[in-house]
């Protein structure tokens, strides 16, 4: 999820587990090989092994439409021993698909199948080649046809995202969907989408008959639920007085390892997500919507950790 979970939050939310992989936000390929130190860029992990500092696993992403450009820098990402790759066919950004890349790809399978068989040749054996995808673009209508063009390409596990990019973020998600991609395909499923409570988990694998499932929003908003998911608990939601000192901690890595015109701006953008499911989370983020100053929310941070 590009501008929102980076680095920095994988480390926080891995820490509070239930997190068996992350994958990173998508890097963008275009028409050069990227240097090495454009992967670790974006996913610092490899510094730690390729592990958040919780011991999570990060795969990374590339995000492209030339399977020869994506192939050679998968090939180079390779020599970086990350695990695996992932493919990204579903970011809906105007932006990415005005350029080929993302989930305007799902109109073209044939072209899906040569960049996913282009990279799965340039990546070691004993390194997976994943993909995400959405249901299509404006429909849903070569969503199988797209699945095992992934498939028969050599991808060894697929996660789909149970709308199209028509569809955008809004809900419902068409989990059933899912399910007639799972039964097409030979390979594990991961669903995803709109999965915001341990119930819609529930309800998002009766329906997509995934064992394996994917969170995004729903985790930055509730930072306990894939713990919750595990221990099957509507009541496992993470406490307030749990959350602070990880707030705290996120703040602290914003402002190590970003630019300061970046800094107020992320923990606003968290504290945003946080407000849905937490009135504290509401408070400190009207309390600090108008800040900018480093130094003026770090004293504030500080005073209602105190307190």
């Amino acid at each position: 999820m590009e501008g929102l979970l980076d680095f920095v939050l994988r480390d926080i939310l891995t820490r509070v587990g239930g997190v068996d992989r992350c994958v990173s936000e998508f890097i963008r390929v275009t028409n050069s090989l990227l240097p090495e130190r454009a992967f670790i860029r974006v996913v610092p992990e490899f510094l730690n092994g390729g592990r958040t500092l919780a011991g999570v696993p990060v795969r990374p992403q590339l995000l492209g439409s030339d399977p020869v450009c994506l192939a050679e820098n998968a090939g180079r990402l390779a020599e970086l021993g990350p695990f695996g790759v992932d493919l990204n066919f579903g970011c809906p950004a105007k932006v990415v698909n005005r350029h080929g890349g993302g989930a305007a790809l799902l109109d073209e399978p044939a072209l899906v199948a040569q960049i996913v068989a282009a990279v799965r040749r340039a990546v070691p054996a004993q390194y997976p080649v994943s993909a995400k995808m959405r249901l299509g673009f404006n429909d849903d209508s070569r969503a199988v046809e797209c699945a095992l063009a992934i498939f028969e390409a050599g991808a060894t596990e697929l996660v789909v995202h149970a709308r199209t990019k028509a569809d955008g973020y809004r809900p419902p998600a068409y989990w059933e969907r899912v399910q007639d991609i799972r039964a097409a395909v030979p390979i594990p499923v991961v669903a995803n989408g709109e999965i915001w409570t341990v119930d819609d988990a529930r309800r998002c694998r009766t329906a997509s008959g995934c064992d394996m499932l994917m969170l995004g929003r729903g985790m930055v908003t509730d930072p306990g639920l894939a713990l919750a998911i595990r221990a099957d608990s509507v009541t496992g939601q993470l406490p307030w007085t749990a959350l602070q000192p990880l707030i705290a901690d996120f703040w602290h890595l914003v402002c190590a390892q970003l630019e300061p015109r970046q800094r107020a701006g992320r923990l606003k953008q968290w504290l945003n997500f946080l407000r849905r499911r937490y009135p504290q989370a509401e408070l400190a983020f009207q309390s600090l919507k108008t800040v900018t100053d480093q130094a003026q929310v770090t004293a504030w941070l500080a005073a209602q950790h105190a307190g």
